[in-house]
């Protein structure tokens, strides 16, 4: 299945109530990352808040990983969000800093920041403080893709702060394999790559 041009897909989970097993998601979802951006040629950034850099870890984890990532940012603050990746306050205004507007505008300014082809992205209230009172402890979005292309996540359910951050990068590295698999024509839906 192969995305169009333009199209913006999302999607919800509560998989706060499920198990986390790293190593069946991971180190799969991870290698597939690094093998096609190898295959392609092509170059892969990350923005992160509530992951804190954990996103970027796994990815680099991999020995030639070099050769495709350029670099992670840890925008934990909403001004480095808007100075560095080009976040609009007006944005973190009407959605709330946690909201897929905002992780969208963070992968989109990864992308021209690193000037690479692909980002990650995260923001969340990963707890056990902060949330809202429309948008709970434990809430997180996700977003990978391009400028112009793009797929992202809600995760929601408290598991405490840990497991929550935990949850997120699983998650954001199996959302991004999704959207590589699904760019090269090779997504089998058979194979999943996400909490079960």
């Amino acid at each position: 299945m192969h995305l169009p041009e333009q199209e913006e897909s999302s999607s919800s989970s509560n998989d706060g109530v499920m198990e986390v097993n790293r190593n069946n998601i991971n180190d799969r979802g991870a290698s597939d990352i690094h093998e096609i951006l190898i295959a392609q040629g092509r170059t892969l950034s990350t923005a992160e808040s509530c992951t804190s850099g954990r996103i970027a870890a796994e990815i680099t984890s991999r020995a030639g990983s070099s050769a495709y990532f350029q670099g992670g940012l840890i925008a934990y603050q909403n001004e480095v969000k808007m100075k560095m990746l080009g976040v609009r306050a007006a944005t973190i205004d009407t959605f709330d800093v946690v909201s897929e507007e905002v992780v969208k505008e963070m992968v989109r300014g990864a992308c021209r920041l690193f000037g690479t082809d692909y980002a990650i992205a995260s923001t969340g209230y990963a707890g056990p403080s902060g949330g809202t009172e429309s948008i709970a402890v434990g809430t997180i979005w996700i977003a990978c893709g391009r400028v112009d292309c793009m797929k992202t996540k809600c995760l929601t359910g408290d598991l405490g702060r840990m497991q929550n951050v935990e949850r997120a990068t699983q998650e954001a590295i199996a959302l991004m394999t999704d959207f590589l698999l699904e760019e090269a024509g090779r997504w089998n839906p058979a194979k999943d790559y996400h909490l079960a």
